[in-house]
């Protein structure tokens, strides 16, 4: 089950709209995961608001170098496949 699938399950614990056997049966887990799902949400939902987002800083050296070291890749891999095919280009 992916995260924003166990996150709906969770909200919907906490609305208390319906029982935790409910929801369970619901999306077909078990009573207990849905406590822990919904506990987990509620411990750590103060987190979400607590980091400040930004755009994550490219390192434009980085990025460079890790080009380069594909490129240099690429060209090992060419010329190992000339070699066994023995074709010359």
């Amino acid at each position: 089950m992916s995260g924003s699938q166990k996150a709906k399950v969770a909200l919907a614990a906490v609305k208390g709209n319906k029982t935790v056997n409910e929801i369970a049966q619901e999306y077909g887990v078990h009573p207990t995961q849905v406590g822990l799902w919904k506990k987990a949400l509620l411990d750590n939902a103060g987190q979400l608001f607590d980091v400040k987002r930004s755009t994550k800083a490219i390192d434009p050296q980085s990025d460079t170098e890790r080009l380069y070291a594909k490129i240099g890749q690429l060209n090992m891999e060419l010329e190992w496949l000339k070699k066994k095919s023995g074709i010359s280009l």
